[in-house]
């Protein structure tokens, strides 16, 4: 038999079983971690993989061989594809992402203006679908297999079968287009009052709370309806409390957990999809600066966005798995 003290052998182990709640938050943090670093991987080599190159597209058809070389040796294209990767992933942990190739423009400094609009579009979005979209699932709970339960789910289902850009097109077509009370497209700038601006973003903000509304809902109706059938639910109701504050006080609470996940994960949505309702309302955020640069072949602005989305979209993946942790005392003191 082996010598070595359990100490020794399994500190890992020990550890688990002396920080429980600590050791899980630590798990989803490495791995985070290695996912973004999967991705950078992705997004460099995919680029890298795809046909053709900026200096072509930039210099035309009719260029010389001579002049595509100049711009590749000027740009370091013709350097290994290894020795780019480290470099670029060093600088963008930095926060330098490099020199955009056909603007010459810093890629940091257009990605935190663009950056900004593309949050606050988010983050509006956010405050109006979340609280709507738990009180429409508590609403349909209280009203189940009825007739306003029925009406909601309906309408949500309608909701998560249309694409986002073509909710899009539908709200400028009768908002701006016929009725004239929006305004499009959605342009916002630097200096624009606070009230003018969620004027500008009306349209962009409804497509995303419609986008991610019926889904959240769907989710909040369906963790709040698997612990109506609880014990204490049942107490609740004999102790003589009505049906609708049994929901609000003892079931929406105990299934917070799966309601945070879903939340947490929809506004990772959010972030993420953005790009196609950028686009439709040519709003300038994340999502039209990295499609305008798809166009062009502007690689460092293409990877700097992609690894931009794909940050916030871990990093909000992994806050929904920790907060579902803390909120569920069966993870935060698992056998």
């Amino acid at each position: 038999m082996s010598n070595l003290q359990p100490s020794t052998v399994l500190p890992g182990l020990r550890f688990k079983q002396r920080f429980p709640l600590l050791s899980l938050i630590v798990e989803r943090l490495l791995l985070s971690l290695v996912l973004l670093f999967a991705v950078s991987i992705l997004i460099f080599g995919g680029l890298e993989a795809l046909p053709g190159d900026f200096a072509t597209t930039y210099l035309g058809q009719s260029a010389t061989p001579q002049a595509v070389a100049n711009i590749r040796a000027e740009l370091g294209l013709n350097r290994p594809v290894t020795t780019r990767y480290v470099e670029w992933l060093g600088n963008a942990v930095q926060g330098d992402f490099g020199t955009s190739w056909a603007s010459k423009n810093s890629v940091s400094e257009q990605i935190g203006k663009r950056l900004g609009n593309s949050l606050f579009l988010a983050a509006f979005a956010a405050v109006i679908s979340v609280p709507l979209a738990v009180g429409l699932g508590m609403l349909a709970v209280h009203f189940r297999n009825r007739l306003p339960d029925k009406i909601i789910n309906v309408i949500s289902l309608a909701a998560i079968s249309l694409p986002e850009f073509f909710i899009g097109y539908l709200l400028i077509l009768f908002f701006a287009v016929k009725f004239g009370v929006a305004t499009f497209p959605a342009t916002v700038y630097d200096g624009m009052g606070f009230v003018d601006r969620l004027k500008a973003i009306a349209l962009p903000t409804a497509t995303l709370v419609l986008v991610v509304l019926a889904h959240m809902m769907r989710m909040t109706r369906a963790a709040i309806l698997s612990v109506m059938s609880s014990a204490y639910m049942e107490t609740a109701e004999l102790k003589g409390l009505s049906a609708f504050r049994a929901i609000v006080k003892h079931a929406a609470p105990n299934a917070l957990a799966p309601i945070i996940n879903v939340v947490a994960l929809n506004l990772a949505y959010l972030i993420v999809g953005v790009v196609v309702v950028e686009v439709v309302f040519v709003y300038p955020g994340m999502g039209q600066y990295m499609v305008d640069a798809v166009t062009v072949r502007d690689m460092p602005v293409v990877q700097a966005c992609g690894l931009i989305f794909a940050a916030v979209y871990i990093l909000l993946n992994m806050v929904a798995d920790i907060l579902a942790i803390v909120a569920n005392p069966r993870l935060r003191h698992p056998r």
